[in-house]
């Protein structure tokens, strides 16, 4: 989830990153015509591809869709829980957070899932930690070590069971986590201000002032990063120091993910998800609602 452009502090793309931050999403048309009734996909908050089947899925406020075809999405076991940070860390083994569907809302029901897992491809979840308090907008495997942010505490949080037990570290602005597990006690964090980067596993971040503005980040096998940035381009770099450009999507994106070195994927604010096999030189439709 890399994002890579020139680095800015304020004007439209820094008002746009910081909207971003807050951002759950306001509901779209439902793909495949499910009817006026159902609420659509929402924002889109992930993407990810199962290995176990190489489906496609697109976490929403409206909940966890898989992809059929370009133009139609069911939506995994009719659920409309908010999915907030989804991540696929292996096959059929999904994590996220996010709020509860509204008919699981009461006075007793605090509205943060804080980690949720699931090991059918999002059929059933489980929750592990934090349930009730955390909300975690990034959630970013890196070998032994689990990193999230929390939006309630505006931290960056990390484990090394799994996400059974939590540390926390710098409070920062984060719109996007990226880590690897070449180096699992690097991560980098996408921000308002421009790309961060700590070394002792999010205790302490310094700023990358050569990198372009992004709004997502990911850590690619070796230690590249690949990233969209505020203005919709597509920027990598070996090292964090200098930076190439690639192609260039048709706005913000909304959610990024890097599922190899030229496989990309991004949804667009109208719930549009756009994929690059050539490492984000081109892009072409993957979904689209019909209509």
């Amino acid at each position: 989830m890399t994002r890579a452009g020139q680095r800015l502090r304020t004007g439209a793309a820094g008002v746009g990153l910081a909207v971003a931050l807050a951002s759950c999403g306001q509901a779209s048309p439902e793909p495949g015509g499910a009817g006026e009734s159902d609420p659509g996909v929402g924002h889109v908050h992930g993407l990810g591809v199962d290995p176990a089947d190489g489906a496609l899925y697109v976490a929403g406020h409206y909940g966890l869709f898989k992809v059929t075809s370009p133009t139609t999405i069911t939506r995994v076991a009719d659920r409309d829980q908010d999915h907030m940070g989804f991540t696929i860390a292996a096959p059929k083994t999904f994590l996220a957070s996010g709020h509860p569907s509204a008919e699981d809302v009461s006075p007793d029901r605090p509205p943060h899932l804080g980690l949720i897992r699931s090991t059918d491809a999002g059929v059933t979840w489980k929750s592990i930690s934090a349930d009730g308090s955390a909300d975690f907008h990034s959630i970013q495997p890196a070998g032994d070590n689990l990193y999230a942010f929390d939006s309630q505490t505006s931290k960056i949080w990390r484990s090394s069971d799994g996400g059974t037990t939590w540390s926390q570290g710098a409070k920062e602005q984060v719109i996007d986590l990226g880590a690897g597990a070449d180096r699992p006690s690097r991560v980098y964090a996408t921000t308002p201000d421009g790309l961060k980067v700590s070394e002792d596993g999010g205790v302490n971040y310094t700023d990358m002032p050569k990198a372009p503005l992004l709004s997502h980040v990911d850590v690619l096998p070796g230690g590249a990063l690949v990233g969209a940035g505020a203005d919709g381009k597509i920027h990598t770099s070996q090292d964090g120091r200098t930076w190439a450009a690639a192609g260039e999507l048709p706005g913000r994106a909304a959610a990024f993910t890097a599922v190899d070195r030229q496989r990309l994927l991004a949804a667009m604010e109208d719930g549009t998800v756009l994929e690059s096999k050539d490492g984000g030189r081109t892009f072409a439709t993957a979904f689209a609602a019909a209509g």
